[in-house]
């Protein structure tokens, strides 16, 4: 469920409430809540919220994974025609011995 931000409009607090997407806005701010010492049944208004930090979990999005199949069809194409990079292997220092 949403977190809601609201302001009353009277006393001026600021307070979130954790409410269902289809539940009505709060039109009063609550007793327990309410700055004054007496509650003043103040008119509160939603605040626009910023939302919430995006969370991606798992191997990883790239850009790659939505390609149209004429683009993917294409580098294969483009791969397969490359020749392939000759290897050379890297010979290892010759150890030198200490006296």
């Amino acid at each position: 469920m949403p977190t809601y931000e609201y302001v009353c409009e009277k006393c001026g607090h600021e307070f979130e409430t954790v409410q269902s997407m289809s539940a009505t806005p709060l039109k009063l701010c609550p007793a327990e809540l309410c700055a004054r010492k007496k509650w003043g049944r103040g008119r509160v208004k939603r605040k626009i919220g910023g939302g919430a930090g995006l969370l991606f979990k798992g191997s990883g999005f790239y850009i790659t994974d939505n390609r149209s199949e004429n683009y993917k069809q294409a580098a294969k194409k483009a791969v397969s025609d490359a020749k392939p990079a000759e290897k050379t292997e890297a010979k290892p220092a010759p150890k030198t011995e200490k006296k």
